[in-house]
This record gives structure tokens, sequence and C-alpha cells, in this order.
């Protein structure tokens, strides 16, 4: 197993982790990208229509120019700009290849962190600084229901084409639940929607909600609010509805029941999260330094659970701050 050293070592291959590779080859600092799955593997697994709600400025990474065909790119045109500022620069970024095991070593002089080992899948490195830019998409929320594991069950849905003419339950009420109902009812297929509220979710983005609500309204969609899933076998849904339970006739289930980052990995590593339901990671808010000295957190992964105020356009400072940092004590 080879034993490569760098200046800096960051775990995830996001937009946040590519514009901290970006910024620290700008700054003259060693650096590898690790990625457990394919480039940008959060947005890979994005549905494929997906569209999003900023515009493509404000998904640019290291000044490189994102143009899109309309003001709000697509998942499609994300992935080919993400390509392009990876290929381009070029990156240091090493692909299907993912972190199992961060070793630090004490300095018996001063009782700092001294090093770093990060063991991989395939090799292991040695670096004094990790810059943690991991997201939040690799944890589905679980409905812990029976019949939960049944090849039916997805938690991550993609292409509307695959279920077409087919009895589909999207549970859920937030962007991927809407886009998911919407777009396999357009491809001929039966929906129902389980909403755990008692409305379609606010923030859902403004130009597709009343497309729903209308669908509902009308009758096309079925939706059960107030509602939950609390069986699923191979051909219905059992659903405990204001009405009652409800035996659904079904072939697939779209779980899009939202995503959480990996904070026991976090832990792992002696970071410290806060008590409450946020579990917010502790680090500096100028320097994005963890209680752990060399460990910097970027990107979503700062929130905690709380995922819905961080986003690439306001992260990408993060980038700046952390390798400013690490420069300056290099």
């Amino acid at each position: 197993m080879n034993n490569q050293t760098y200046d800096i070592i960051i775990i995830g291959g996001g937009p946040i982790g590519l514009a901290c590779g970006l910024e620290a080859k700008a700054k003259g600092l060693s650096y590898v990208i690790l990625e457990k799955g394919c480039l940008v593997n959060s947005l890979y697994h994005y549905p494929q229509n997906m569209t999003f709600f900023s515009t493509s400025e404000r998904l640019e990474i290291g000044g490189i120019p994102f143009v899109s065909n309309n003001a709000k790119p697509t998942r499609n045109e994300a992935l080919e700009y993400y390509r392009r500022v990876a290929l381009s620069s070029p990156l240091n970024i090493h692909l299907f290849e993912e972190v199992s095991e961060v070793k630090s070593e004490w300095s018996k002089v001063n009782g700092q962190k001294n090093n770093f080992t990060i063991v991989t899948s395939k090799q292991s490195y040695q670096t004094k600084n990790i810059i943690i830019a991991t997201g939040f998409y690799g944890l589905p929320y679980l409905l812990n229901v029976p019949g939960e594991n049944l090849a039916k069950v997805t938690h991550y849905y993609q292409d509307p084409h695959f279920y077409a003419f087919q009895k589909v339950l999207v549970v859920g009420a937030n962007n991927s639940a809407v886009d998911a109902a919407l777009e396999t009812w357009r491809k001929g297929a039966t929906v129902t929607m389980v909403i755990r509220e008692n409305e379609i979710g606010k923030r859902v983005k403004y130009w597709v909600r009343p497309d729903i609500v209308n669908r509902i309204e009308e009758g096309s969609i079925k939706a059960y609010f107030n509602s939950s899933v609390i069986e699923i076998k191979q051909d219905e849904v059992i659903t405990q509805t204001p009405e009652g339970i409800k035996h659904i006739d079904n072939d697939w289930v779209v779980a899009a029941t939202g995503y959480q980052p990996d904070l026991s990995f976090l832990e792992k590593m002696g970071i410290e999260l806060s008590n409450d339901d946020i579990r917010k990671p502790t680090y500096n808010e100028e320097t994005h330094e963890t209680n752990v000295s060399g460990i910097y957190l970027a990107g979503v992964v700062c929130g905690g659970m709380n995922t819905h105020k961080l986003f690439i356009e306001n992260s990408r400072e993060h980038a700046v701050k952390i390798v400013e940092n690490i420069k300056q004590y290099k």
C-alpha cells in the first residue's frame, strides 16, 4: 500500500470539494481530492430532469464561467460544467476511492496533532490538514417500516420513463417528491402521494408548486395528507390516513424523504457536535477549523442536520477561508 504525503487531503468531490482543490492549487499547496463515487456524485444522483433554484453564475467555482441555456441550469448542464472545471484545471482527484479510516498522531512536544494518516479503499495518505466536504446526500432518511428493503423501493429517483404505466407511490412533499410525482404522472404512471404534513412543502420551487397543487386538486394525482406509510408489501402499500388504514395497490415506491450528513464520520475523528437536534459540528466560523487541530469543514456539512441553509452559492467562500488559514501556518 502506497503512503503519499500532501499538504491537504480533501474528502468529498462535490462542487465545494472541487472549489477547495482549486484554491489549494492556486495557493501552491499539494492536495488530493478523495471521492467515494463519481465526480460530483451527489449531483449525479439528482433526478435527470432537475432544474436548479439558483442561476448558473451562483453555481460557479474558481472563477470559471458557467454558461447554461436558460437562467436556471439543469442537472445535466451542472454535471458538464463541473466535469469541465475538473478537467481544465486539471484537478488532482481520485474517484471511487472511499475513506475508511482517519488516524491521528500526537506530538509529544506540544500535545498538538502532528500528522494524519488517511486510509482508503485503495491506499493510504499522510497530511497535516484535512478538509471534509462530504455534503449531506449520502444517507437517506429511512421510513423504518417493514418492507422498506424490497427491490421496489428507492430513495434515489432519477428517470421517469422507468415508471411509465406503473402504480407509483411517492413519499414526501418537497422538491424531490414533487418532481417524482409530476414527472412519472406525465409518463403515464398512476401516482399516489403520502405526505406527513397537511400541505405541499413551502420550499418547493415556486414555478412547480402550483402545478402539483392543481394536479392534486383536479384528482390527477391522489394525495393523502397527514398520513404515513406503515408497511410496504410486494403489491401494495399500507398507509395510515386521517380516514383510517388504506391499502394502496402499488408497483414502485419512491421514498423522497430527504437526506442527512454522515455525522458519525465526524465523531470518529473527534469532532464535537452540539447536543440539540441540529447536531452542528464545532468549528471556527472565520477559519472553518474544527475543535480537532488540522481538520476543517466546508459546505453543507457545517450545518449538521440543518441542511437547508448552506448551498453551493453560499459555501464557495469556505474554500478561500480554509486554504488561507492553512497557507498562513504552513
